[in-house]
């Protein structure tokens, strides 16, 4: 086998979110590569979605909200009882919102931490226990936002959320790094979700314009950011830690 090709083959990986976008095509992206993959979401219909597009025998779900943290351990348990332990971890769960600073309340910015932040830090707890890890250690990689570096307005708690999840993750490298650990962000620009598209269907065409020339690659495509992923959680990536990759067609270079 050519050691420079990306290679899953084998390896065990955990997707939130991974009913639609990102989430999805990750899991779509990591199956195909080779890996057993643990599909979590909320919604049970668009999870099966998903595992009609893979490999079923290679493939398990967990249809929970990621911030009801009790279930975390719960989650990884029956990924581990039937694949073995945890090879790599993706954290794509998440939303965005824009609400004015005079508008946004206290409510809004625990909703968006609770999701985008402390969820997917909840899951990477559990699995680099070592009864859940694989002893030769493991990849975890969290999909923040090029928002998490640059400023927009009435984005103020989802740039604060992609922030801090970009910064505690860089922490966290240097502390699993002893486990063999490697933790990394994924900043990707406006990608072709559901979303991107909810977004569209609130601005004007004029505004679209504005995002779409903001960008002078054009608009991504999840394939785009799952492409990065599959190569993080990778053994050609075992040099890379507490990195956060910009993949932005562009966008934080105008």
């Amino acid at each position: 086998m050519n050691k420079y090709l990306t290679d899953l083959n084998g390896k065990n990986i955990l997707i939130t979110g991974a009913s639609r976008g990102i989430g999805k095509e990750c899991a779509i992206a990591a199956n195909r590569l080779g890996a057993n993959v643990c599909l979590v979401a909320r919604n049970m219909e668009k999870i099966k979605k998903t595992l009609d597009i893979i490999e079923k025998e290679k493939s398990c779900y967990y249809a929970v909200d990621v911030t009801d943290y009790l279930q975390v351990e719960d989650v990884v348990n029956v990924f581990v009882e039937k694949f073995g332990r945890i090879d790599g971890f993706i954290h794509s769960a998440g939303f965005e919102e824009s609400v004015p600073l005079q508008v946004i309340s206290s409510e809004n910015y625990e909703k968006l931490f609770a999701t985008n932040v402390i969820a997917g830090f909840e899951f990477a707890k559990v699995i680099s226990k070592k009864r859940f890890l694989n002893p030769n250690g493991a990849s975890f990689v969290f999909i923040a936002s090029v928002m998490g570096i640059v400023g927009q307005a009435a984005k103020i708690g989802y740039c604060a959320s992609k922030g801090a999840l970009i910064a505690g993750a860089r922490a966290m490298a240097v502390e699993l790094a002893k486990k063999k650990i490697r933790v990394n962000c994924v900043s990707p620009g406006m990608v072709e979700t559901e979303i991107a598209e909810n977004i569209f269907k609130m601005i004007s065409e004029e505004q679209k314009r504005a995002v779409v020339l903001g960008h002078p690659l054009g608009i991504g495509s999840p394939e785009d950011v799952a492409g990065l992923c599959s190569f993080l959680l990778s053994d050609q990536a075992k040099w890379i830690t507490g990195t956060n990759i910009i993949i932005d067609g562009g966008y934080s270079a105008v």
